[in-house]
């Protein structure tokens, strides 16, 4: 399929920029499900999505998505032109959506490296009796049905001229947005689009499929035709602009003459002639400066391309000229980059940063009274360069979680439709920005989060209005920054946990320590086993939930990027779900401290104060429990040479560390605090099991390896 065109990066930029339509598409729609009707622009708006990728696919040859693209297009191409009421809103929704699967479906596939082979006769013959039924209403109403919307595949064309009375000419120009992908397939789409109504076509660039240089040439100078059409100025304009990378569109109508000229200029000095003067005007005019200038030139002796369309400032009046200077256009400021190619460099600024540390730690630098003023001056700004260059990496590697959360929208609005139940999506600071493995890396848990509240959370509309609460149940999405952290929440006000039934549940499954009773543990302990491995409540197998399978996978996705799962619950009122991640994974702030003979990282902003050893008092309770008293304050003491089994020399000297996480503080001794320094995280080798309290490892300067303290896992 598509031999002649699908080369890696033509196909890689048609999944890209056809993913994001989709990804607009289901915006608009999703925010518009509980409406009367689609509005004016959103019609328009859905109806260009589906042609841009009707006509792309067709060039790609694609043609399950092309056929299925082109029919969603022809209902609202019918719903555009003839504005029926009383459509069935809520079918009309269900149709754009299943399309929009259909099409993600088939590009999963295609990405894969497979044909885009699925079967869609059931999504048509639906959409074919929406579209029937719609034709049938506007007849019934005594109104005229709009010409056909006929779809004719891609195929390489030639227009005839044909000239008539009735026959207008047109110089076009369009400009697309200076980070317009694929600009030459927007072009070609534009070609294709006007092929019905062109008696002749003409454009520059020539060849916008097989020369690469075409898009260059589009973005920097636009893309320019000449039109012979019966066609009016209006019915041209609504026909080119069906891109929105589109920024502008110059449509001005010229007279035959001036058609023939075509586009190549060989002037220097062009002569300026306004367009609404008649021939006639315009060679009187030229021979009155040839009569001043005695530079003649006979008639005969015009040459194709003489004239040329000068760009029109709005509001004045448009000339035209033999040649003019060009403008020099701004350069496109946007490029693509793999994702891997982002990855490397992340690496290597991480090796950087492990590199300088080796540099101004290097014991040869420690020699007494060696003098290093020019060496720490050129260090400083190194380290000033190399912080500037990791905020710059990490800024690019930074996105938004908009996409993500819209996604949300979509799986409540299928999932919900299915189980027959009402629920709204309210989602907050979706603009919150995080590392791009990140939301990689949350958007299966989050979607399975999602589909629990929807499955597990919220009642039928019946039960909710038994319970006093109202018919429509509701879920929020919220993500927010604090403390170089990212929280979103998943919040229902559904039925809740039963903290009891899970304390069933779970001794039922033997996970509750022998000797253990229900009083020994908290609501908040009890429902920590939901993430465990095989664990649901619910007896009842739905295509959704009941297999226990699901907050086991959110727990180990988060914990892969050093995030935590926190899990809060009112029975009667609702369920919180708070993932707790990282901002990034790659370099953090963090204190290195020595214990024995082994070095830890503390990140600096888990650390709340020092103490010399000496000015804190340590109780030790009779379960053998310990306390650091400090200005009155008692905080439990973790022994990381218990902890970890390391040889320590001296347990009475050395410095108390407070540790703080989520307003909860614990202590700890150590012997010495090496220093601060900006730490590279790596992930602990997998062949290693889980140890509770490590988030990961870091190579020091000196080529020593430090483990990376997780204060939460250690005050668990």
């Amino acid at each position: 399929m598509a031999e002649d065109f699908n080369t890696d990066s033509m196909l890689d930029m048609y999944l890209f920029e056809n993913r994001q339509l989709l990804e607009n598409l289901d915006g608009i729609v999703l925010e518009k499900q509980n409406a009367d009707a689609f509005d004016e622009d959103d019609v328009n708006s859905i109806f260009r999505v589906m042609h841009t990728i009707k006509g792309s696919s067709g060039i790609m040859m694609f043609d399950n998505i092309t056929h299925v693209s082109h029919k969603l297009e022809d209902i609202f191409y019918y719903i555009r032109e003839s504005q029926p009421e009383h459509l069935d809103h809520k079918e009309l929704v269900s149709i754009v959506l299943d399309v929009s699967g259909f099409i993600t479906n088939e590009f999963d596939k295609i990405e894969d490296g497979d044909d885009p082979d699925g079967d869609n006769s059931e999504l048509m013959k639906v959409m074919d009796k929406f579209l029937e039924d719609m034709k049938n209403h506007i007849e019934s109403l005594g109104e005229a049905l709009p010409e056909e919307n006929v779809y004719v595949a891609p195929s390489q064309f030639y227009i005839a001229p044909m000239a008539t009375e009735q026959s207008h000419f047109y110089k076009i120009l369009i400009r697309y947005r200076e980070d317009t992908m694929m600009s030459n397939i927007r072009a070609y789409n534009t070609v294709y689009a006007l092929k019905d109504v062109a008696e002749d076509l003409l454009y520059m660039p020539e060849d916008i499929l097989g020369d690469e240089k075409s898009a260059d040439i589009i973005l920097e100078e636009g893309f320019a035709m000449l039109l012979q059409t019966q066609s009016s100025k209006d019915e041209i304009h609504k026909l080119v602009d069906n891109c929105p990378d589109i920024v502008s569109i110059e449509i001005d109508e010229c007279d035959a003459s001036t058609f023939a000229l075509g586009f190549n200029a060989k002037s220097e000095e062009p002569t300026q002639i306004d367009l609404d003067s008649s021939v006639e005007e315009i060679q009187a005019r030229a021979r009155k400066e040839i009569e001043s200038t005695g530079n003649e030139k006979k008639k005969d002796e015009v040459e194709a391309g003489d004239y040329v369309v000068k760009e029109k400032t709005p509001g004045r009046k448009q000339t035209l000229a033999k040649h003019q200077k060009k403008e020099k256009q701004q350069k496109q400021s946007f490029i693509s980059v793999n994702v891997a190619k982002m990855d490397a460099l992340m690496d290597l600024v991480g090796e950087l940063v492990i590199a300088q540390s080796g540099v101004l730690q290097n014991p040869d630098l420690q020699v007494p009274g060696l003098e290093l003023s020019n060496f720490q001056k050129a260090a400083r700004q190194m380290m000033k360069f190399s912080s500037e260059l990791q905020d710059v990496i990490m800024s690019m590697r930074l996105m938004p979680l908009t996409n993500t959360f819209q996604k949300m929208n979509r799986i409540v609005f299928d999932v919900s439709r299915k189980l027959g139940k009402e629920i709204e999506l309210e989602i907050i600071g979706e603009e919150t920005e995080v590392d791009k493995k990140i939301i990689e890396n949350i958007s299966d848990p989050l979607m399975h989060l999602i589909r629990n509240s929807v499955d597990h959370g919220i009642e039928m509309p019946e039960d909710r209005v038994a319970a006093g609460k109202p018919a429509k149940g509701k879920i929020t999405i919220e993500a927010m920054n604090e403390s170089g952290k990212v929280f979103i929440i998943v919040k229902d006000d559904g039925k809740g946990l039963d903290s009891d039934a899970i304390y069933q549940k779970a001794k039922k499954n033997e996970l509750i320590p022998d000797g253990k009773h229900r009083s020994d543990f908290t609501d908040k302990e009890l429902y920590q086993y939901i993430t465990y491995p095989g664990f649901s409540t619910k007896e009842k197998v739905t295509e959704y939930s009941g297999r226990g399978v699901g907050m086991d996978v959110v727990v180990k996705n988060i914990q892969s990027i050093g995030g935590r799962l926190e899990i809060d619950s009112k029975k009667g009122a609702g369920s919180t779900m708070t993932l707790k991640i990282p901002l990034t994974l790659a370099i953090i702030e963090g204190i290195v401290l020595k214990l024995g003979t082994s070095m830890f990282v503390v990140e600096t902003s888990n650390i709340q104060e020092f103490i010399k050893r000496k000015d804190c008092q340590l109780v030790k309770e009779p379960n053998g429990e310990e306390y650091a008293v400090v200005r009155d304050e008692y905080y439990p003491v973790v022994r990381l040479e218990k902890k970890y089994h390391l040889d320590v020399s001296d347990e009475d000297n050395g410095i108390v560390v407070i540790l703080e996480h989520e307003g909860q503080r614990i202590a700890t001794f150590v012997e010495k605090l090496v220093g601060q320094q900006e730490i590279v995280v790596k992930p602990i080798p997998s062949y290693v099991p889980k140890v509770d309290g490590l988030s990961g490892c870091t190579q020091l300067g000196d080529g020593s390896i430090a483990l990376i303290l997780d204060v939460a896992g250690l005050k668990s």
